[in-house]
């Protein structure tokens, strides 16, 4: 997994900046950031996690203050209200713009592998809202 460079700060901060509100920006760089983030994490190399986790967290840090995090951005990612992102067009359309090295069709795998990786450390099975999502993308994109 690579650090988070210069380029992808810049896409993630213009996904934000298209949101209407302080809580619509957040939302859409929590969500973009992580999709970033999940993606780094299809690579054949060793991926250093405390190194990489610490860059992402000062980007975090730098962008929104205190109290955010790569943890707390992947667990934003894993309940209900990331729904409200997903499922924006406003969102969509910004990140196909900015970030088109991430296919929006790969969202949904990207969010399942995120949940793959909650059920793996909490044990408990993946049900609900955005599981149900997840379905309904694949069935859309036929994945």
């Amino acid at each position: 997994m690579n650090s988070i460079d210069q380029a992808t700060q810049d896409k993630v901060l213009a996904v934000a900046r298209a949101g209407m509100t302080s809580a619509e920006a957040i939302g859409f760089f929590r969500v973009s950031l992580g999709l970033y983030y999940l993606a780094g994490l299809m690579r054949q190399e060793e991926i250093d996690f405390k190194q990489v986790d610490a860059q992402y967290n000062r980007f975090i840090y730098h962008s929104l203050g205190g109290g955010h995090s790569i943890a707390s951005v992947l667990q934003f990612m894993s309940g209900e209200k990331v729904l409200r992102v997903l499922q924006s067009e406003r969102f969509l359309a910004a990140f196909a713009e900015h970030c088109p090295d991430i296919p929006i069709d790969s969202i949904s795998f990207l969010i399942s592998l995120n949940l793959g990786v909650a059920k793996s450390l909490s044990g408990l099975d993946a049900i609900g809202p955005v599981v149900d999502w997840i379905e309904q993308e694949k069935a859309r994109t036929g994945q």
